[in-house]
């Protein structure tokens, strides 16, 4: 292959032929240049992210608050009540151990952390409705790995491959079943707002470092195996771990920015994160080890 040089475009204005200054481009760049809006910020606040990233398409910056205030006013269309009184074949321990399987599942066939968070929020929407034996406790987990699979993905792994994970434990006609009575039970509306979307939104908008975010995500991560969490909005326990994260690497704790982006003040998330950090000083059970050896080499 022949090589050339100076091939490469840094910008897809470079990629455009040349065209002389005509009195056209100058009014289509003051227009350009119009079209950035200078928004009245709070007290304390020290940059606007949207705005700066305004021209950027792929950040879709005109609607960003649009968008995750409506991800919020959604929460509560999907309640989780303290299910577990009910399930009388399962207890907390029976949970952890699925959630702890469904990140090794995830882990093994690549998926997006997306797609693992709705899995694990489709559980506990179906706890919450329906009684559930420990014999298809790992059925219903596979089912809702698969239907966030093909959610989420782009290249969802097959109906063979989940009954592989279960050791084949189970036929196709159940996980097609289970698949179709999780659907159901949330009225096939898989817009499930996640705490991992809030928590890179909230990372983003505070500039937050790559090191600091994945303590975030491992926070976060671990508390999906807490029953205790699953009580709070997803919002809230994204800044909670947020939180958490800034707090443990000693940078400064909640500020203006993240309090005009999340919508929270410290007050609405302090005991959320409180609970975290007890949550992670409690000793670790060697069965339930999967998040912690995910996040052990970053």
């Amino acid at each position: 292959v022949d090589e050339k040089t100076n091939d490469k475009p840094t910008s897809i204005a470079e990629e455009r032929e040349p065209t002389s200054p005509t009195k056209e481009n100058e009014v289509s760049a003051t227009t350009l240049l119009i079209a950035v809006p200078v928004r009245e910020l709070p007290e304390g606040v020290q940059w606007d992210f949207d705005v700066e990233n305004w021209l950027d398409p792929y950040q879709i910056s005109h609607y960003a608050m649009d968008i995750f205030e409506y991800l919020k006013e959604r929460e509560h269309l999907f309640p989780i009540s303290d299910y577990m009184d009910r399930q009388v074949c399962l207890s907390q321990w029976m949970r952890a151990l699925l959630v702890d399987w469904m990140v090794e599942v995830q882990e093994s066939f690549e998926l997006n952390h997306e797609t693992l968070y709705l899995a694990v929020k489709l559980v506990d929407l179906y706890l919450t409705k329906m009684t559930v034996g420990k014999e298809t406790l790992q059925l219903l987990g596979a089912a809702s790995l698969f239907i966030a699979s093909k959610f989420d993905e782009r290249i969802p792994p097959m109906v063979e491959d989940f009954l592989y994970i279960c050791d084949g434990a189970y036929t196709q006609r159940e996980l097609i079943k289970m698949e179709m009575n999780v659907l159901k039970v949330v009225n096939f509306d898989l817009g499930v707002p996640l705490s991992y979307r809030f928590l890179r939104r909230y990372a983003r908008c505070a500039k937050v470092s790559m090191p600091t975010l994945t303590l975030a995500r491992y926070i976060l991560e671990h508390s999906l195996m807490d029953y205790t969490m699953i009580r709070f909005s997803d919002s809230k326990m994204a800044a909670a771990a947020l939180l958490l994260a800034l707090l443990m690497k000693d940078l400064g704790g909640w500020n203006p920015t993240l309090e005009y982006y999340s919508g929270y003040k410290l007050d609405d998330i302090r005991d959320i994160c409180n609970l975290l950090n007890q949550s992670l000083h409690r000793k670790h059970k060697e069965t339930l080890k999967t998040v912690r050896s995910k996040y052990s080499h970053k």
